[in-house]
């Protein structure tokens, strides 16, 4: 008897360990990643592309926390971290990459957000604007205490260690004089915070403390900021942008991107101590300023004092939005990192301000909320800010303005069945074939191939014509039988072999569609199954199928509406998707993507389409 001979698997891995590790690409939190063992494994201080030896520090429910205890093979874009706690505390992530591959990477971000999320192709991001400062850069600290020492540091994300910090390379050199002031004398307090402005000189340290050893005033309840040669009062609570020179080309970029005249009404959402309306007041007729924090809504008070042209407007966004009682011509939205609430783009959408402007510290959100408001908006550019270096946060400026109305509808594909079916939904369209092949690739499943060659078939389309707008509907459908894929007969025995296998068996189509929104850039593919029951068909009726010609451009070689040969019937699913374009998820593909179209009411789609059930007020299970 033959033993087979089996690897042992690898051991599970326990904290303490110390693993070689291939890092392959950034992670979530700015770690590199890599595999090991079925895991994924974030690795702080490791940069994609290096090999390294690493320390497990935490094994989590969903992912494994590890950190560089040394580099096997280094990155070019390595380098030595200037900061002596760099890997004992993390709230610095690339100290050791470069500074120009930062700013790559951080491009990199958006477009993946952008991407994966909001279903771009090709999005507008514009190379990453480097900071003036990559160190010294933070006008905001938030320290914890070890309250046994009135000790001020940070926490490790991961080993939930507290590290003393007696001078940070990321704080403005303001924060850093306070610290030292502060550091071993504040017992009294679990947290303090710190504002400091080198430009005013002014600061604020909160909570007040009480300790007779603190020597410096404490307990402030708002300091002096100075942004763009302009003065702003911030209290504590306050929400401002930490690094004041970045945040002033924000004000630059939001402006740029309203093209302003001096005339318009802007609305500033989220508008926090008012800084973007007080920038933008001379540019603009009319600044209306929503808020709902209270302590930052003093602040705007005060600082848009002389601004007569700006009005305050306390509230909640998605509230204020919709009962606005004027339609303002350009907007301004820079929300927390959650993005903005569903209300508030559906209000959006309806007032249609000609331009906007998004502000968004977090691409993944931003991606998203662009996705909704690509219904009627198309994003002329995504402008990165590197507010935050040596880390992996990143700030972006999305422009954003309406997109044509009246964009034609092209049919990538000359099938008389997808035309016939269009036709039926009261669409107007254009017929733009591909011809690209149509060949599958190895190791590919029926469904990933018509989902590629649908894609594919509607960017040849629109790239070839180099489209600035319009809707391009592509779609490919293949028969599958026991998880093999049946494609178009090349001849009359390649159609006889397909029908001779197919007969009298239970099987599915599957059809790929994807719709390519040129104006916006945003691509949404989809497959679609269904189930169909091949008759036990006699050899006289398929050679008559044959000699017709009916099979020769049909997956499976035949049409489910042959009324002549009636070759299958349909078990579940959507009838029109059979015939090669599953009407239902066109019109509601179409509908995401903002294309108007005409009453459900006028449609004539086949029996047994989705469209046509819920008209007819059909059983939902006939097609789902």
């Amino acid at each position: 008897m033959t033993q087979t001979q089996t690897t042992p698997a690898a051991p599970k891995l326990q904290r303490g360990d110390i693993v070689e590790l291939d890092l392959h690409s950034w992670g979530r939190l700015g770690e590199a990643m890599a595999a090991y063992d079925g895991d994924d494994v974030f690795v702080f201080g490791g940069i994609p592309g290096e090999r390294v030896q690493a320390e497990i520090i935490a094994i989590r429910r969903k992912y494994v926390a590890a950190q560089v205890t040394r580099v096997i093979t280094p990155s070019p874009q390595r380098v030595e971290p200037p900061c002596e706690y760099f890997g004992q505390c993390t709230g610095c992530q690339w100290q050791h990459l470069r500074y120009d591959a930062q700013l790559e990477a951080k491009r990199d971000i958006v477009i993946d957000a952008m991407e994966r999320v909001g279903g771009f192709i090709d999005p507008p991001v514009q190379p990453t604007l480097a900071s003036p400062l990559p160190f010294h850069y933070r006008n905001h600290a938030r320290f914890n205490i070890w309250r046994e020492s009135g000790t001020l540091g940070f926490t490790h994300r991961e080993r939930r260690r507290f590290v003393r910090i007696d001078r940070c390379l990321l704080m403005h050199e303001g924060i850093n004089n306070l610290l030292a002031e502060l550091q071993d004398r504040c017992g009294e307090t679990s947290q303090l915070a710190i504002r400091s402005s080198p430009e005013t000189g002014d600061y604020l340290v909160q909570p007040a403390l009480k300790n007779p050893d603190v020597a410096i005033l404490t307990g402030q309840k708002h300091y002096r900021e100075m942004l763009a040669g302009t003065e702003f009062r911030v209290a504590s609570p306050s929400f401002f942008q930490v690094n004041v020179r970045q945040a002033a080309k924000l004000a630059e970029l939001v402006k740029e991107g309203l093209c302003l005249n001096g005339a318009e009404t802007v609305l500033d959402a989220y508008a926090g101590v008012g800084s973007f309306s007080v920038l933008l007041a001379s540019s603009a007729g009319r600044v209306i300023a929503v808020e709902e924090s209270v302590a930052a809504v003093a602040d705007a008070q005060c600082n848009a004092a002389d601004f007569p042209n700006v009005e305050l407007v306390v509230g909640k966004v998605e509230e204020i939005l919709p009962a606005l009682d004027a339609k303002p011509d350009s907007v301004i939205l820079d929300p927390s990192r959650s993005g903005c609430q569903p209300a508030v783009l559906e209000a959006l959408l309806a007032l249609a301000p000609d331009r906007i402007a998004y502000v968004s510290c977090n691409p993944e959100t931003l991606a998203r909320d662009l996705r909704t408001l690509c219904r009627r908006y198309r994003v002329e550019s995504l402008q990165p800010v590197d507010m935050f270096p040596q880390t992996h946060h990143v700030e972006c400026v999305a422009t954003l303005a309406l997109k044509p109305a009246d964009a034609e509808i092209v049919l990538a594909s000359a099938s008389p069945r997808r035309r016939e079916l269009l036709n039926g939904m009261g669409i107007d369209f254009r017929i733009a074939p591909s011809n690209i092949p149509e060949d599958p690739e190895p190791e590919e499943t029926p469904d990933q191939m018509v989902r590629r060659l649908s894609r594919e078939k509607a960017l040849a389309v629109a790239r070839s014509e180099n489209a600035l707008s319009g809707y391009f509907i592509a779609a490919d459908s293949t028969v599958v039988l026991d998880g093999q894929s049946i494609a178009k007969p090349a001849d009359a025995a390649d159609a006889r072999a397909m029908l001779i296998r197919l007969r009298g068996t239970a099987h599915q189509v599957i059809t790929g569609l994807t719709i390519y929104d040129a104006a916006t850039g945003r691509c949404i593919t989809d497959a679609t199954a269904a189930d169909v029951l091949m008759r036990d068909f006699s050899d006289a009726e398929m050679e008559q199928s044959i000699a017709s010609g009916t099979p020769m451009d049909k997956a499976g070689a035949y049409a489910i509406q042959d009324n002549e040969f009636r070759p299958a019937s349909l078990q579940h699913g959507c009838y029109s998707n059979v015939m090669g374009l599953p009407a239902c998820r066109v019109a509601e593909i179409l509908t995401d993507l903002g294309c108007p179209l005409p009453d459900r009411n006028a449609m004539t789609v086949p029996a047994g389409c989705t469209i046509a059930c819920s008209l007819n007020q059909s059983s939902p299970s006939e097609c789902s």
